[in-house]
């Protein structure tokens, strides 16, 4: 775990939350010396001269994982050829990176994704996970925080919040979430048999 590794706590008692560290400061070669493949694990964000470096806790992790099954699945269902990302590494150029949680191209394969996921449990800015996708050019970004997710879509440069994705048409936010949030107590596979029964 990145910040309770050495400390003299229970790690065990940590397990489940996010560790974040954030390197104020910082210059875009700072973080471009951040090697993804010496970090597995961690997602590194660059914003406004400051690094920030993500451990994902457990749950965190469960969440992002029924969230990508249910997505594939959707695809599956309805013909739609996926193309994932996963954490790679998303640039603007010297202004900012990100590293998601989740990442795909819809339909033909793209230098950058269509859609972002990001799960939050910490205290997450919003307003600055939006600015680095508005300037990196990502067209629509889901982000779970506090048992909802948002679907925002971008217009005019502008993230608008809408009900249901412009990508995945038929699928609205609202009836998303709650297979989602059962993550935490059932099997995905069971979640995901659920949602496809009732698409």
């Amino acid at each position: 775990m990145l910040i309770t590794k050495k400390l003299p706590i229970n790690t065990d008692k940590f397990a489940q939350k996010d560790q974040i560290l954030t390197i104020t400061g910082a210059n875009w070669q700072d973080y471009q010396n951040f090697d993804s493949e010496e970090y597995p694990g961690y997602r590194v964000s660059y914003w406004n001269g400051e690094i920030t470096i993500v451990s994902p806790g457990r749950n965190h992790e469960r969440i992002a994982e029924v969230i990508n099954r249910l997505i594939i699945a959707y695809c599956e269902k309805f013909d739609i050829l996926d193309f994932p990302f996963r954490q790679t590494r998303l640039k603007a150029d010297r202004q900012a990176g990100k590293e998601p949680d989740l990442a795909y191209a819809f339909n033909t394969d793209k230098d950058l994704p269509d859609l972002v996921v990001e799960v939050i449990f910490s205290s997450g800015n919003i307003d600055t996970l939006k600015a680095s996708y508005q300037m990196i050019g990502i067209s629509e970004l889901w982000v779970w925080q506090n048992n909802q997710i948002t679907f925002y879509s971008l217009d005019k440069n502008n993230y608008i919040v809408v009900e249901c994705s412009k990508l995945l048409n038929s699928l609205s936010a609202r009836y998303f979430v709650g297979f989602i949030n059962r993550g935490f107590i059932d099997s995905p596979s069971l979640i995901k048999k659920d949602f496809l029964r009732t698409l």
